[in-house]
Parts: C-alpha cells; structure tokens; sequence
C-alpha cells in the first residue's frame, strides 16, 4: 500500500514537472517574441519646411459701407398720389421719387397769389399818390407790408408743396419700393433706401499698436465670401483721430472702387492692409501643426542608422514651435524649424515621439497661399 502511494506521488509530481516546462517554453517564446517585434511604420503626408519672402500685411475684419446712404422719408404727412421710380433703379440728384397729394395746398396757393396781385396794385397805387402828396407815408408804408406778407404767405404754401414733392438728395441706386399709390404716409414713414454705391467704404480696426505702421494712401485688399474668386483692390483713405475706449483700437477706412457693383453695403470682409517691406519666413502648412494650450507643435521627420538587416528607419520627433502670420493654407514659423526639415503635414494625431512612419503624399491636396474651396 505504501508503495503504491508513493508510486502516485511520483508520477504527479512528474506530470506537474513536465507541465511547468511546456509553460515556461512557451512564456520563454513570448518573451522572445515581443523583443524582435517591432510595429508598423504609420501611412503619413509629409512637407518641407521652406524659406519664402512675405510682404508683411495688417489683417482685419470688416463691412462695405456705401459713400452715401439715407432712407427717403416725407417731412410732412399726405396721401401718395404719384410715384415716379421703380425698385432697384438708378436714379440722379433732383429726379422725383414720389408726389403726395398737394390739391388743397394749390387751391390755397392760387387764392393767396391773388391777393398777391391785389396788394401789388394797392402798393402801387399808393405810390402814385404819395409822390402827389395825397396820402401820408404810413398809408404807404402800410400797402408794402401788406404786400410782403401776402408774398410770405404763398412762399409758405409753395415750400408744403415743395415738401410734398419728394426728390433724390444724391445720385444712387434705389432699394426695396415700401410705398403705393393711394398709401397715407405719416411724418418719417421709409419709402426706399438710397445708396451710392460706386465708390464704396470698407469701415475696419486694428490695434493701437500697429498706428505708427499706417498712413493714408496704403494699398488694401479685401476678400468676400460671396465671390471667392476676386480680390479687390482699394486704398487707405481714413484713420480716425480717437481710440475706441473700450478695445483701444484705431477705427480705419478704405476705399474701393465698384464699377460693377459687386459690393453692397453690409457686406461681411477680410481686409489686409499691405505694408511696404518684405521679410524673409519660413513657411509651412497649416494642417501640420498641433495646437495646445501648452503650445503649439510639430512632427519632425528624420532618417534613423540602419537596423541590423541594413535598411533605415524613419521615425518622427515632436517639436515645439512659435508661429508668425498666416496666409491662406500656410503659416510663418518664428523659431522651432529651419528650411529643408521634413515635417508631417498630415495624419499627426496618431504618432508620438520615436515611431516609425512611412510618407505617402499621392493624395493629399495642395495647399495655396489663396485658397478657392470649391463648397464655400
């Protein structure tokens, strides 16, 4: 009995030896295994750092304003009995708009003319007999200022007349008609809004910082979401004199011409105003950088030594970076690359320092100082 139970003994702990060392062989792969593993480089689009010169521009944003601009309201209340301009038209300084009823004011108007005609007969005759001496000077006096105030009076009536009559104060283009005939209009009712809008205003600011780098006459350009493909072409024509005391920023004013009127007052823009010199920037694409509170960033490309089968790894390093200006697709570095680095410009977001990556750049789209998306 006691040799069969140490016979049993013997054979489990066999078993629980040759158990231990198929585990151990196995974890003994695993580890050999994860030493010679190495991970697949990652796909990335790549670009190189280049050294451009920029002219150096103040960008801003801001609204085209028109030269002139009123809505065209009576001084006085009547009836509309004539208009005389349709919506959209283009209209000089002096044509009539709109004619509001004056029929009791001519009615008045001719009564007063004549008493007009009467008192200059009774002047008259009162000067024939005062050069006879057959009446005093006060009887003569009296026929004059008779005669002036019927003249004030149908002054009077002719000025409600002409303010019935309501005409263009400025050449324009007229906007939205909000009136018809036969409409009763009160004091200040909007009939339609003129607008010069050839040349046009484009009302912008910048920091009080960057006053002593402007002057009138400097070159703007002003791009508008609503033609993508243009750019206009203006000059610098005002700075204000003041400091808006809650931004402490110089309001500015430029000037565009519009003969095709393609701006209209209102209208959202980007303005930049070009400053006269140039800088040397290194350049790089937009979609490269990484950008944290903790600072902006980049993957540096660089080729490592060979590997022992003699083939060279390119693997990437993050670098901090200070950017400068932005212009289109691109955006100046100030300190962090020099030109000729090779830096990831696409699929950054998985990487991190020390992995491997190859560039595919066969599909990425090309970037542009001016881009023209073709769904904006």
């Amino acid at each position: 009995m006691t040799r069969k139970i140490v016979l049993a003994v013997v054979i489990v702990l066999l078993l629980t030896g040759g158990l231990v060392g198929i585990k151990a062989l196995q974890i003994n792969k695993l580890v050999q295994a994860g030493k010679t593993f190495a991970q697949p480089p990652e796909s990335v689009s790549s670009a190189t750092v280049r050294q451009q010169k920029w002219q150096e521009t103040l960008t801003a944003i801001g609204s085209v304003v028109a030269i002139q601009g009123v809505t065209i309201t009576p001084e006085l209340a009547g009836t509309v009995r004539e208009i005389a301009f349709e919506s959209g038209a283009v209209i000089s300084k002096g044509d009539l708009l709109v004619r509001l009823d004056t029929t009791s004011e001519e009615a008045q108007l001719r009564a007063i003319e004549a008493q007009v005609d009467l008192a200059r007969i009774n002047m008259g005759r009162e000067q024939k007999l005062r050069e006879q001496n057959m009446v005093s000077q006060s009887d003569l006096d009296s026929a004059e200022a008779t005669m002036k105030q019927t003249q004030a009076n149908a002054d009077e009536v002719r000025t409600v007349i002409e303010k019935k009559t309501i005409r263009a104060p400025f050449s324009g283009q007229t906007g939205i008609r909000q009136v018809n005939l036969g409409q009763y209009l009160d004091a200040g009712k909007p009939i339609v809004w003129l607008q010069t809008v050839n040349p046009v205003y484009a009302d912008f600011s910048l920091p009080q910082q960057e006053l002593s780098r402007l002057s009138n006459g400097m070159p703007v350009r002003l791009q508008l979401d609503a033609y993508p493909d243009h750019e206009f072409a203006g000059t610098l024509t005002a700075i204000n004199p003041g400091l808006d005391q809650s931004t402490r920023s110089i309001g500015l004013r430029a000037t565009f011409e519009n003969p095709n009127q393609l701006l209209h007052p209102g209208m959202f823009a980007r303005v930049e105003v070009l400053l006269p010199q140039e800088s040397d920037v290194l350049v790089i694409p937009a979609t490269s950088v990484l950008r944290a509170p903790s600072g902006d960033s980049v993957y540096v490309i660089e080729a490592q030594e060979g590997d022992q089968e003699g083939k060279a790894a390119t693997k990437v390093r993050q670098q901090l970076v200070r950017l400068g200006l932005e212009r289109g697709d691109f955006v100046s570095v100030q300190t962090g690359l020099k030109a000729g680095d090779k830096i990831v410009s696409g699929g950054q977001f998985k990487l991190r320092t020390g992995m491997s990556v190859v560039e595919k750049n066969d599909v990425v789209p090309k970037s542009a100082e001016s881009p023209k998306p073709s769904d904006s």
